[in-house]
């Protein structure tokens, strides 16, 4: 095996499969919606498998070439070779010498023209890269504010409310909930949050655009960010919370 196909086949086993992250969604659906059948934080996992299936079709299409747009940029750029051709093959050159300033004003015009087309050449061909960026720059934004969305789920779920004593004011937020179930509640949002990141990394695997890459780097930051947050009120459930004999988190 030469190394080039090692390098293919390694990357193979070692990517993120779009269906696995799907699979794994519905699942952690089935379980908030067995344990929290009311709870508002399952209209948040269901548009997190949402986009985890869009995902999948996102990332293939931006994987994909647009035959069309390369054939139609290919063409334009032909088009504007064989005008600059066809125009410099119609100069006649000057059989009299030419003065210094007439010199300067020829190559100046020169100058601007031949950024012109290269920058109208860069245009054309950049095209496609901005079309598929824009395309996954809306995908990520939309995963950025699902995180957003979750860590507001999590925010009024403070352990303390539920290991002091300390009266509640009316406009303090009701839990109803239990050290074990709130516990539960917030595992459910660190996996929300840590399955954004995947879905994140998705795009990176499929498109190595550095815009695209530093925002899911951006993604996976925030996602991390939350989830610390998280995992630090879990720690002081965990140290008060009595699980029984047996049992086991689902």
């Amino acid at each position: 095996m030469g190394i080039s196909a090692f390098y293919e086949s390694y990357q193979s086993r070692n990517r993120l499969d779009p269906d696995q992250v799907v699979a794994t969604i519905e699942q952690l659906s089935r379980r908030i919606k067995e344990r929290f059948p009311e709870a508002e934080l399952i209209h948040a996992c269901d548009e997190l498998l949402r986009l985890s299936r869009e995902a999948k079709t996102r990332a293939t299409w931006i994987d994909r070439p647009i035959v069309v747009l390369r054939l139609a940029v290919a063409i334009a750029i032909a088009l504007i070779a064989f005008g600059l051709i066809s125009a410099l093959s119609q100069l006649s050159p000057s059989v009299r010498p030419l003065d210094v300033v007439l010199f300067v004003s020829v190559l100046e015009a020169s100058i601007n023209n031949v950024l012109l087309l290269a920058a109208a050449i860069y245009f054309l061909v950049t095209i496609e890269t901005r079309i598929k960026r824009k395309r996954s720059l809306v995908a990520i934004h939309d995963l950025r504010s699902l995180a957003h969305i979750i860590d507001m789920h999590q925010l009024t779920k403070d352990p303390d409310r539920l290991l002091s004593t300390r009266e509640d004011t009316k406009s303090s937020p009701a839990t109803g909930m239990t050290l074990y179930q709130m516990s539960r509640y917030l595992d459910y949002c660190g996996e929300m949050l840590s399955l954004i990141g995947k879905i994140a990394a998705i795009y990176g695997f499929h498109w190595n655009d550095a815009v695209a890459l530093q925002s899911i780097a951006n993604v996976e930051q925030l996602t991390t960010d939350l989830s610390q947050k998280i995992f630090q009120k879990v720690m002081i459930l965990h140290d008060y919370i009595d699980v029984p004999s047996g049992s086991r988190p689902t």
